[in-house]
């Protein structure tokens, strides 16, 4: 390989990174919640629609009203209840509750989700807040989209036979007061009677219940339809999941849907809908969250640190829930914005539910029970491996690495491995900003013989650039016998073209693992690395703040971050260490291109990422100075090994393993 492929290979190893950082940079978004008047009275009985949200409507025939019977349902008075809780500190002290539910009497459903403000998983006493600097507050985890679309309502429930449908969601239910129960848990029920319009007899009761467990992130919902008529009854609904997570990251929106399955074999696959791919589906099929064959388990919404997974419980003695015959991702604009880059933007899950034919009042299968159970919760791989339930249904696959150029069976591997080290690590340490820095200066130091190894091959490639000018010329007209005088020459002095770029193709899955867990680590929210500067390594660092301003590239500037700026420093300092590409000394185009890149790069990463986490930029800055530290002995390694040659000592080759040794004596006689 000639000194132009490499430079050119290098180039464009360089344009494809700059292009993965820009396109995974964003700006700052401020969400955005709507409000309405609150709707007392709701029409519930109509014709169904042909909406978007239905999967199936497409192919079934639209939903006539029927002359008879008419049904419908008494509303009740608006009610909010509150379960579990959000500061332990100042309500319900005497419970370590992990989250607190809002529920709506409309829809029966979760309106809004708050972590709890008290001791968090680790039992440390900061709890997932909002991450106001001026005003922690509580984190709302699930919040209503423009005050509409709730979590866990009930949608549309389809009368199959009489081809009516009424709308569950826009129905007060009746709620009734919170029960506490023997295991230090809370409970809250509603019911909505749906009846005959013309005789007033009650055809369905629905019961949906609510129970929050203390010191545990799963809840557990159950639905229980029954009939109360003397005749059978077809029916079937549809479920909105979770709904309304907030973005988490700062420069990119990570939310997500995802689906687990099980397959054959008995291994977890999952299905996977970014923001992006959600905003620009156009049909129904294109937001899907399916595995051709596979057993349905879960599925969730997620940010960069936290998941709302919604389990439906299959029925007893079934193995898996068959019941759940659509899942598919939704994304929603309330502002309806053309660009959907306002800041209110969110997404959700829906569920359509297979039929269910309920046998007349008082007979065995008169009734019908949904359970689900759904985790709110963190991110987190040692938490998740703890629990047998959220091990077994595979609830780590909702952990996302930047895999990059590699896959993910090599990324994943290796960014769990580290993080385990980073929380050994901080049970000796107490400060992730410090694990981080030991953590690079220590991979530093393990690849260190391959780094020295690559760098003197560098110097050696660039000291015979003009003997390989020589042998182009000389052999201009014979390609192969070039090749072949070439590798002999590079051969004769221990040089190898492959060398200057190998060790650090080796290196990169280990870096982009190290780049992924500090990136997605939950530990690293809300964490301190200094109390008057870094104060949070998930966000950016912010020395000082002040009024906002939107500037182009940037977009909303609120504070002045250092480290990206000493990150600049140190990739400046580096590329003046940086041995020159063999070539450069005598291609002036060469010269001048990589003259550019020792410009460029240490003006372009720290625009990129000046509004990336504090804790990715201290590992890239950390690493970059331990880079410099490196390529300075490096260096004087490489200097003292020329002086020795130039001082009568013989020059190490592949041979003797890169070592210089002195010519030995030879003896007067043999013995």
């Amino acid at each position: 390989m000639n000194a132009r492929a490499v430079l050119t290979f290098i180039v464009v190893g360089f344009a494809v990174l700059c292009g993965f950082l820009i396109a995974d940079s964003g700006l700052f978004k401020t969400d955005r919640q709507g409000t309405e008047p609150l709707i007392l009275l709701q029409q519930t009985t109509e014709q169904e629609r042909g909406a978007a949200e239905e999967s199936a409507a497409a192919q079934q025939p639209q939903l006539k009203a029927a002359l008879a019977p008419v049904f419908s349902a008494d509303p009740w008075a608006v009610r909010t209840i509150t379960i579990g809780a959000a500061d332990p500190n100042t309500e319900n002290a005497d419970t370590d509750f992990k989250f607190q539910l809002e529920l709506t009497s409309k829809g029966a459903a979760i309106r809004k989700a708050t972590f709890s403000n008290g001791p968090d998983y680790q039992g440390e006493p900061t709890g997932f807040d909002d991450r106001d600097p001026k005003a922690p507050k509580p984190l709302v985890i699930l919040s209503p989209v423009n005050n509409t679309v709730t979590s866990m309502a009930n949608g549309k429930l389809i009368f199959l036979e009489q081809q009516l449908s009424l709308d569950l969601d826009r129905l007060h239910w009746r709620s009734f007061d919170v029960a506490g129960t023997d295991d230090e848990s809370q409970t809250a029920r509603f019911e909505a009677i749906i009846k005959n319009q013309k005789t007033g007899e009650p055809v369905l009761k629905l019961t949906k219940t609510y129970k929050v467990t203390r010191s545990s992130y799963m809840l557990d919902c159950e639905l229980n339809v029954e009939n109360l008529s003397s005749d059978e009854q077809k029916v079937r609904f549809n479920l909105t999941g979770p709904v309304g997570i907030g973005r988490e990251g700062f420069r990119a929106d990570m939310r997500k849907a995802v689906a687990a399955f099980r397959n054959a074999e008995g291994q977890i696959t999952s299905a996977r809908l970014d923001v992006k791919k959600l905003r620009k589906a156009k049909t129904v099929d294109d937001r899907k969250l399916a595995r051709g064959g596979d057993s349905f388990l879960w599925a969730a919404v997620v940010n960069k640190y936290f998941a709302a997974i919604l389990v439906p419980l299959p029925d007893e003695g079934e193995e898996f829930c068959d019941w759940v015959t659509d899942k598919t991702g939704r994304f929603y604009n309330p502002d309806d914005d053309p660009k959907a880059d306002s800041g209110d933007e969110t997404i959700g899950i829906g569920f359509k539910m297979a039929s269910e034919a309920l046998a007349p009042k008082e007979q065995p299968a008169a009734s019908r029970t949904y359970r689900f159970k759904l985790y709110v919760g963190p991110k987190d791989k040692s938490l998740f491996d703890k629990n047998p339930m959220y091990k077994d249904l595979g609830f780590v696959q909702t952990i996302d690495f930047l895999g990059c150029c590699c896959p993910a069976s090599i990324i994943k591997p290796l960014a769990f491995a580290i993080l385990a080290l980073m929380k050994w690590m901080y049970g000796f340490v107490g400060n992730y900003g410090i694990v981080i820095i030991i953590l690079v200066f220590l991979f530093r130091l393990a690849m260190h013989p391959i780094t020295k190894k690559s760098q003197v091959s560098m110097s050696k490639m660039s000291s015979l650039a003009p003997k390989v000018e020589e042998l182009k010329k000389k052999y201009a007209n014979n390609k192969a016998e070039l090749n072949k005088q070439m590798m002999a020459l590079y051969r004769g002095h221990g040089a190898s073209p492959i060398m200057g770029f190998l060790p650090m193709m080796v290196q990169m899955p280990v870096w982009i693992a190290l780049w992924s867990a500090v990136y997605a680590s939950i530990e690293l929210r809300g964490a301190a690395f200094l109390p008057f500067w870094i104060t949070d390594l998930s966000a950016p660092d912010a020395l000082f703040r002040f009024p906002a301003v939107n500037l182009p590239l940037f977009g909303r500037l609120d504070s002045f971050n250092l480290l990206p700026i000493l990150m600049g420093v140190a990739f400046y300092l580096q590329q003046q260490l940086m041995p020159s590409q063999a070539a450069a000394s005598t291609n002036p185009q060469m010269a001048q291109q990589q003259k550019m890149m020792k410009i460029m790069l240490p003006i372009l990463f720290p625009l990129m990422l000046y509004k990336a986490p504090s804790g990715v930029n201290l590992y890239i800055m950390a690493s970059t100075f331990a880079g410099v530290i490196e390529q300075y002995v490096i260096r004087k390694h490489i200097r003292e090994k020329e002086e020795a040659e130039a001082s009568g000592l013989v020059a190490a080759t592949s041979k003797t393993g890169g070592k210089v040794k002195k010519k030995k004596p030879k003896p007067f006689f043999k013995t």
